[in-house]
């Protein structure tokens, strides 16, 4: 698959020129230097493990912003000649980037560590095909957390699917009119996002030279169907994630439940802290019982520059950082990760200090992780997620149903694409 599938004048929703084709340059004779723009916590003492073993190539890291204060600065960089050598890219960052020349194609190093990620999220690396783009380091499987002890005081059973979970939620509303299982927040375009993965909608794809985009998909319609309908009866809250009233809801027990990810008990434990102990983990509810999936929200990679003239040393830092069990396991106990590779997972034994009373965790979200759908991300998720956020808080606002938004999601990612010199098919 091609991402440079039409040369822009300008990096999508940046407004950054559009960045000159670098070699990759001749591998450096000698000791070699690597630098490694990252942001997870303590990344560096991880680091030193690799340059510690490693005296002929130092990896050097330069602590940096995540999101697209990050993105922004790779552009510039590699445009200005000066990129770093790695960096820490999040998924839906990627295509942005390959589609500007910013990353290298690292197949020949980096295609052996493919069976140790699921297929699911070695697909985000690859773009849907053709390529590889980075090496998987930390994911955000989603998964389904609930308030134990308030479900056995309202007797309620943890919903296996969606049929169930809108069964649940109407049995708890008629218990406790004051509680709820939870939130459709439209102010968290990833985690819907996430949701859609589960139910096999494809926002974007590759088609020959250029892309198709179906973020009005029937997939997609069917998640913003059931949420619509759960919110217009009130049988689940409305109010988004993350403000002083949503953390309140969870410390009460307002909200007794809670469609998140793997890294969901960090949240809770700054958040809800004199819930400890009183919430257990389950797989989120499914569509298909009999086909399980889940969706992912967050994640990030490590990938190599087009601009680096050290490709080779780069992805093999890349794939040990994210495949070595040494540094995987740092990756975990000091930068706090749920990491990508599966045999990192599986080693996993303490649950998180927050669910002292679930000592499977880590069993059970390695299975749920090893559900991931694939998704491939598109060259412009910044102007979908800005269009999620205004059709969605309009329709959320008005008392409206939610599936016209996702016409007005579809045309504002179709028009910017097409004002920035790609090609849209569909």
């Amino acid at each position: 698959m091609r991402l440079d599938l039409a040369r822009k004048a300008l990096a999508v929703g940046l407004g950054l020129a559009l960045l000159a084709g670098c070699g990759s340059g001749a591998e450096e004779g000698g000791p070699v230097e690597l630098s490694f723009w990252a942001w997870a916590p303590n990344i560096d003492e991880v680091v030193e493990l690799w340059n510690a073993g490693h005296p002929d190539t130092k990896v050097v890291v330069s602590k940096q912003a995540q999101g697209d204060d990050l993105v922004t600065k790779l552009l510039t960089s590699a445009k200005g000649g000066t990129p770093p050598d790695l960096a820490q890219v999040e998924y839906q960052a990627l295509p942005t980037l390959v589609s500007n020349d910013v990353l290298a194609d690292i197949s020949e190093g980096a295609s052996g560590a493919r069976d140790q990620f699921a297929p699911g999220v070695w697909d985000q690396v690859t773009l849907g095909g053709g390529g590889v783009y980075a090496v998987p380091q930390d994911s955000g499987p989603m998964m389904f957390y609930y308030r134990a002890d308030l479900f056995r005081q309202y007797g309620l059973t943890v919903p296996k699917t969606w049929d169930e979970y809108a069964q649940v939620a109407r049995a708890l509303r008629a218990q406790a009119p004051d509680r709820f299982l939870g939130t459709f927040s439209s102010n968290d375009p990833g985690w819907f996002a996430g949701l859609v993965q589960q139910a096999g909608g494809r926002w974007w794809s590759v088609e020959g030279e250029a892309w198709k985009v179906a973020i009005d998909d029937e997939a997609t319609k069917k998640v913003a169907a059931y949420w619509s309908g759960l919110i217009a009866e009130g049988a689940i809250d409305k109010s988004p994630m993350y403000t002083p009233e949503w953390n309140k809801a969870l410390n009460d027990g307002t909200q007794i439940g809670w469609v998140s990810a793997v890294w969901a008990p960090g949240v809770l434990a700054g958040n809800a802290e004199g819930t400890k102990g009183k919430w257990a983990m389950a797989p989120l509810p499914q569509w298909d019982a009999s086909a399980p999936r889940t969706g992912n929200w967050g994640g990030s990679t490590t990938a190599v520059t087009a601009g680096s003239g050290k490709q080779a040393a780069a992805t093999e830092f890349a794939v040990w950082l994210n495949t070595d069990p040494a540094a995987v396991a740092a990756l975990v106990s000091t930068s706090g990760i749920y990491p990508a590779s599966k045999a990192a997972q599986a080693a996993q034994a303490d649950p998180p200090a927050f669910f002292p009373n679930q000592p499977d965790f880590h069993t059970t979200a390695a299975g749920i992780a090893a559900t991931s759908s694939g998704f491939t991300w598109g060259p412009n998720v910044n102007v979908a997620y800005t269009a999620y956020k205004n059709a969605f808080g309009e329709a959320i606002a008005s008392g409206g149903d939610l599936v016209p938004a996702l016409a007005a999601m579809q045309e504002a990612t179709v028009g910017d694409m097409k004002a920035n010199g790609f090609t849209v098919v569909g």
